[in-house]
């Protein structure tokens, strides 16, 4: 790589265009649910992953909740939560996660976690558990979870299809061609699989989300829509990916408001039931909306 390449991604690291600025959040809604986490000490992926989407979705009645832990098995290049050796599961959680959800008098709550690949169930049966709680302690919440690959057993993605959760949504992430540097141990066939397989078994809402900025061409992006929709996916977001440190994989474009119009454009003309495109998009962006 030359010197003058490396000078041109820092310059481009320093200087987001205007379309990624964002305003603070603001609103009483979003003011009385700050309060609650900060007083109960509740567990959101919108704090904790610094979403530039928090004060929207969360004046809207939507957040995003991790579960099993903040230490991941996987070492993806462009994710900001840690790698390493989780520590044990919490079966208190599902309790703990439903409680939140009806102190911050959630609408529709997105579930999410790390990869578990260290324990036998990989975790599906913690994410069937929370979803039962969640139903139990907040009947009229809906629900999206935003689950990982479980490495396509179906045995595992089955807990998740029996408690029937109103949205499922696994993210490819990338186009096929960059999958290997962007989520080292994650397989592009394999996402597409779990994909088709939850809408075979008559989930009735399926998703999936894609980043772009990270040196995939047009004709690329094209490609994984083509591929989602054979897969039966309903819902799509494309969103920019954005550096979360600098150990992590650089920004290798900043996508324009038109390039993400025209993806958009294309997708409902695959036929995709909803699809929401633009630079601040990310997985549960207008979450609340993807049920109907």
């Amino acid at each position: 790589m030359s010197q003058e390449t490396v000078t041109n991604r820092v310059q481009e690291r320093k200087s987001k265009p205007k379309w990624l600025r964002v305003k603070l959040p603001t609103g009483k809604k979003y003011t009385e649910l700050r309060s609650l986490v900060d007083k109960y000490s509740l567990n959101t992926i919108c704090v904790s992953g610094s979403c530039p989407n928090m004060g929207e979705c969360w004046g809207e009645g939507t957040a995003t909740f991790m579960i099993l832990g903040n230490i991941c098995t996987r070492s993806c290049g462009f994710c900001g939560v840690k790698t390493g050796r989780p520590e044990n599961v919490d079966w208190d959680e599902p309790e703990k996660v439903a409680r939140s959800i009806k102190l911050m008098k959630i609408k529709h709550a997105v579930l999410t976690s790390v990869d578990r690949d260290d324990l036998k169930d990989m975790g599906s049966i913690m994410w069937a558990e929370t979803v039962k709680a969640v139903r139990r302690m907040n009947p009229e919440t809906t629900m999206e979870t935003l689950i990982p690959d479980f490495q396509g057993i179906e045995q595992h993605l089955n807990r998740i299809l029996e408690v029937t959760p109103e949205v499922i949504s696994h993210n490819i992430e990338t186009v096929r061609r960059l999958t290997r540097e962007v989520r080292i141990q994650a397989k592009y066939d394999r996402s597409l699989g779990v994909l088709k397989y939850l809408k075979e078994q008559g989930q009735r809402r399926t998703k999936s989300g894609i980043m772009l900025g990270l040196g995939e061409t047009r004709e690329e992006v094209i490609e994984t829509l083509h591929d989602l929709k054979n897969a039966n996916v309903d819902i799509i977001t494309i969103g920019q990916y954005l550096q979360p440190s600098k150990k992590h994989l650089p920004v290798e474009q900043f996508v324009t408001p038109d390039q993400f119009k025209e993806y958009e454009a294309i997708g409902l003309d695959l036929g995709f039931r909803h699809v929401e495109s633009s630079a601040l998009v990310r997985s549960s962006y207008k979450a609340q909306k993807h049920i109907n």
